[in-house]
């Protein structure tokens, strides 16, 4: 093969552990594209164009005018995001200049289709059918560094992580299809049992419904995927809700110099910034369902310094992005702390002759402290394994168009190699 040139497009923590699994064929040659503005179409067609593969690790919204300018120069794009209807549009395009575009390949969404594809694949190879299929995924710090009273860390901006908690969410449950509302959404999450030694908690989330296609279970009468967070989480991130924390309309009143109390009296509309007043206003508001749960989230809001005299760090003139200023200096990681990427599925199968059996699928992994974080090698190893096995002109990643890893052919070679680096989800009849 003659060597190769790479862009990759984004620098966060993801890209290290892609990059180093690329540069291990001496072939490959990769350009980071640091300082590019991805707005300008002038800039960033001139970089797409001398290149061989693209790999997009930008945020969604950059995806479609990206692949639309590698379509034209006929360059082939990896992304970890899932296929929007945007995306989707471009499938045809893609086909007819004969540009591969690879989404999906990071660890939710990635890895976690890996595996549910193996095991549908092997229970139909069998004749029996799975009548249930649930799947949930957390990025969370280990737990003896969820220290907080959110029981999360961020080691980029906490922004996109909140409002993934404030999306609607669609799902199959006992073959009906139920819809539950943004607002609603923190208020079902229910304890879940993954493994010993932990407490999560789980909720559905964004749209379940096309897997059942896209897995090929038209069987199953409950398709539900979603995040587990640590117990206690999603009741304090509906308390923020509540309280209009994630709101994102800008507020002319929020200037600098105001404070952290008096951001929280208008927000709340509490009669003054005293804290028996905000504090009066807080459980009128969130309705707490218990004196204890009370005390936690009111003591978690102080925690994070929302009843404080200190001057707010306003930032965005909105509520969201004022409380995430705040929450980066608070709920970092610090130095030598470790992640922890959990992924469960779990496959209630019917076999022939009314035999039931119920399968787990589980990946634990943790972060190295000095080293990759969890997600980082979870999502770029898995990107960067497809990206090398689409250079590589593997027979399975030849066909142009938009595709996500739903097929066993695309599936077994990412998960085949992914298994060499230590990510791997272990099987086990419950």
């Amino acid at each position: 093969m003659a060597d190769v040139k790479i862009l990759v497009l984004g620098s966060g923590m993801v890209a290290p552990p892609c990059v180093e699994y690329l540069l291990r064929n001496t072939k490959n040659h990769i350009t980071i594209a640091i300082a590019i503005d991805v707005s300008s179409t002038t800039e960033l067609d001139s970089q797409i164009a001398c290149h061989n593969l693209v790999i997009s690790l930008l945020p969604y919204v950059y995806h479609a005018s990206i692949i639309k300018l590698a379509i034209k120069k006929k360059v082939n794009v990896v992304t970890t995001s899932y296929v929007s209807d945007v995306l989707r549009e471009l499938d045809v395009p893609a086909k007819e200049a004969g540009v591969i575009v690879l989404n999906e390949v990071g660890v939710d969404p990635g890895v976690d289709h890996l595996y549910a594809i193996k095991k549908i694949g092997e229970v139909h190879a069998k004749g029996g059918l799975v009548k249930e299929f649930y799947s949930y995924c957390g990025g969370l710090p280990a737990p003896e560094h969820a220290d907080n009273p959110l029981g999360f860390k961020f080691s980029w901006s906490p922004r996109g992580a909140l409002l993934s908690q404030v999306n609607s969410a669609h799902f199959l449950s006992g073959g009906k299809k139920i819809e539950i509302s943004n607002k609603d959404l923190m208020g079902v999450a229910k304890p879940y049992f993954v493994l010993d030694g932990y407490s999560f908690v789980a909720y559905p989330n964004r749209n379940s419904l096309p897997f059942q296609e896209y897995y090929d279970i038209p069987e199953a009468n409950t398709v539900i995927r979603g995040s587990l967070r640590y117990e206690g989480n999603p009741a304090f991130v509906k308390a923020l809700i509540d309280l209009g924390w994630l709101d994102t309309k800008p507020k002319d009143w929020l200037k600098t110099g105001i404070t952290w109390a008096e951001v929280l009296q208008k927000a709340i509309g509490a009669g003054d910034p005293s804290e028996s007043a905000l504090v009066s206003r807080v459980e009128e508001l969130c309705r707490f369902t218990s004196k204890a749960e009370s005390e936690r989230i009111l003591g978690g809001l102080r925690w994070i310094g929302l009843f404080s005299s200190e001057p707010a760090t306003v930032r965005g003139d909105n509520l969201l992005d004022t409380l995430c200023a705040q929450l980066e200096k608070e709920l970092s990681y610090q130095p030598g702390e470790r992640d922890l990427v959990m992924l469960q599925h779990k496959f209630v199968v019917e076999w022939p002759h009314d035999k039931k059996e119920t399968f787990t699928s589980t990946l634990e992994l943790y972060g190295e402290p000095e080293g990759f974080s969890a997600m980082a090698k979870s999502v770029g190893v898995t990107c960067g394994i497809a990206a090398q096995l689409v250079l590589d002109g593997h027979e399975a990643f030849r066909t142009p168009g938009v595709l996500a890893p739903y097929k066993k052919e695309i599936c077994d070679p990412i998960r085949e190699l992914l298994e060499k680096e230590g990510i791997k989800m272990v099987e086990k009849l419950v």
